[in-house]
Parts: structure tokens; sequence; C-alpha cells
């Protein structure tokens, strides 16, 4: 049997057509969430550039079972920047963890996993924001070209305004290119096995002419068992 290609990179339909169902409304305010991330207390630079929240669900048929907030601990061996270190988080709000757009999102990209989908009923939830100015570019992947450790990840796009750069690069474990992408449009996605594959992401400079970037996106792992270390 040949295997399945180890990612997947769709447009914004899918998400958009997955999420069409519910009240307009409830999907402006979630993504209007990315406005009230705390800066991560974890990068060690004076001026922050990440802001941050996490949570982590166990996935049902028909719903998300939250679970306990816990810190957050990837081995050195997979991050070399922040491995070895339980970093705390901000949690999800209320309203983002137990709303029917996350809920939503997370059972559509389980149904578009590049690979297997049994077993995969636990996930880790991450809304990030990077900014960057002319004196100072964001990093949304400080640790370079790596594994999160998971089984799979999907990255999808909120926002991107003023920005320059931020292209993804995924690559076979030899290090060697297989798929880039610049991320555009809103709920843009990429899926991707983590066990055969390493990503990366370039640093985010603000457009010409531009004062500030904005960068949001969201990241969701996707693995098995709602008790194993979590890893990013």
């Amino acid at each position: 049997m040949t295997p399945s290609p180890p990612f997947a990179h769709f447009g914004p339909d899918v998400l958009q057509t997955a999420l069409g169902a519910l009240p307009a409304r409830a999907v402006e305010e979630f993504t209007g969430s990315w406005d009230d991330l705390p800066a991560d207390a974890h990068l060690g630079t004076d001026t922050p550039y990440r802001f941050r929240r996490y949570g982590r669900f166990r996935i049902h048929p028909d719903r998300l079972e939250r679970l306990p907030h816990t810190a957050f601990f990837q081995e050195k061996s997979v991050n070399s920047v922040h491995g070895g270190v339980e970093r705390l988080f901000a949690p999800l709000a209320a309203a983002v963890a137990g709303g029917a757009v996350l809920r939503t999102v997370v059972h559509t990209l389980r149904r578009h996993l590049p690979g297997p989908r049994a077993g995969m009923d636990t996930c880790g939830v991450h809304q990030i924001r990077v900014t960057a100015t002319p004196r100072a570019e964001g990093h949304p992947a400080p640790e370079g070209i790596h594994r999160d450790g998971h089984c799979y990840v999907a990255q999808v796009l909120i926002r991107r305004e003023d920005v320059s750069g931020a292209e993804s690069c995924l690559y076979d474990l030899r290090r060697r290119p297989v798929h880039r992408a610049l991320l555009t449009a809103p709920l843009e996605t990429i899926v991707l096995d983590d066990r055969r594959l390493l990503h990366g992401v370039s640093p985010v400079r603000p457009a010409p002419g531009a004062v500030s970037g904005v960068r949001d996106m969201m990241l969701v792992d996707f693995f098995a068992g709602a008790d194993q270390v979590l890893r990013r």
C-alpha cells in the first residue's frame, strides 16, 4: 500500500464551509479573541513579540472535553531553545474553549489528518500572535527547523496584516525541503504528520512602509492519550 502524503495544504474554503453553519458573530468573536493574548513570558527578550494562550482537550464525537490546565513541556531534543523547561502559558478564555467555533475547527481538522485518525483522541490548542516592527522582527519558530513531538500538527492562519516574510517550509527527516508556502488567506491551513516531517517558519517583518505587522495563528496538535506529557 502506498503511504499517504505526509501533509495537506488547503485553502480557506474547508474551514469556511464547516463554519458556515454557525452564526457569523460567533466566528468574529472567536477570531477577535487574538486581541486578548498576553505576552509569552518565556521568550527571554526585553520587548515581547509573541503573545499566547493554550489549552488541551479530549476529543469526543459531539464535543470537546476541556482538560486541566498544566505547564507545557518539550524535550530538549525536540526544542533546542525552550526544551527541558516547563512553560506555563495563559489558558484559553472560557468563551473560546467552550465555544462551537473551536469545536467545529478541531473536528474538521481531525477529518483532514494526513494519515490514520484512530487513537487521535486528544489535542492541544495554541493561540499565537507574532508581531514585528522595523527595529525588531518576530520569530514564529525561534528553534528553527524542528519537530513538535506530536502525531499531527495543524497550522491555521487567522490574520496576516502588514506582514512580509513568515514563509512556512516543510522538510523530510533529512532536512530536505518538500513544500514551501506563504499563508495569506484567513483560515488557510497546513496539516502535517509530525513524525514524518520537520517544519520551520521564516521571521516576520513589517511590510514595506508599515510601522508594525501582525500574524495570528492557531496551532492544533493531535495525539493519543489525554494523560501523556504534552510537547511543543
